[in-house]
């Protein structure tokens, strides 16, 4: 799956292969718990996570990886040591295997996101 035309996350998971899916929820139980004031939205085909209206955090079964959308460059600037050696695009964690998501990686990212205002790249 690439882009879903579902309207809801619960959708969205529904959509997903059994062997993705647990991991997938886990991802939206953690923006869920630490992007305080956010609002939990399907944008762009996958569920984010938007503060006033900007997207800051999004997440996407695609078709060779799960991708973990990081849209602040601030905060991928402050991560820069732990995310060395990462698969990475300009604004994504790749992660081709559900087992090879480090959770609390992710949580720190969540947290420095939900801590202030940035700007999205």
């Amino acid at each position: 799956m690439v882009r879903s035309n579902v309207e809801s996350v619960d959708g969205y998971l529904a959509e997903v292969s059994d062997e993705r899916r647990a991991v997938l929820a886990d991802l939206r139980e953690l923006c869920r718990t630490e992007l305080k004031g956010f609002t939990e939205v399907m944008a762009y085909g996958m569920p984010a996570y938007q503060r006033d209206g900007a997207v800051e955090i999004a997440f996407a079964s695609q078709k060779q990886y799960i991708s973990f959308y990081l849209l602040r460059s601030d905060v991928r600037e402050a991560f820069e040591q732990r995310l060395a050696g990462q698969d990475m695009g300009k604004g994504c964690l790749r992660f081709r295997k559900p087992e090879m998501i480090d959770l609390g990686l992710v949580r720190d990212l969540l947290t420095a996101t939900a801590a202030v205002p940035g700007k999205i790249c």
